[in-house]
């Protein structure tokens, strides 16, 4: 589903990932994780997919909400099991969003 944003500018975090083999409790994770920034202060909406290369796309009307869901306490422990169990390679993105199209 294409999330539903407010008229820019607004801000994304593009999440790209590569996963090591096997589930490893990330799925439960994942499902929590979404759930949880969905009830983050700033949180606009996010789009995902998965197929060999993750791709997930958050979008935030700050930096501040950024850097607070950064350092949330949960999400940083699906940090670390990301780091140590889920993805053999990531990369995270940070930009602004100064305009938008859509049909």
């Amino acid at each position: 589903m294409i999330a539903k944003t407010p008229p820019p500018p607004y801000y994304a975090v593009i999440f790209t990932s590569l996963r090591s083999d096997g589930d490893n409790g990330y799925a439960a994770m994942a499902h929590k994780m979404d759930e949880l920034a969905s009830k983050q202060p700033g949180y606009l909406g996010m789009e995902s997919v998965r197929e060999e290369l993750g791709v997930s796309v958050s979008y935030w009307d700050s930096l501040e909400a950024i850097k607070n869901w950064k350092n949330n306490l949960e999400h940083l422990e699906a940090q670390r099991h990301g780091k140590e169990f889920w993805y053999t390679h990531y990369k995270t993105r940070i930009c602004k969003v100064e305009r938008e199209y859509e049909l």
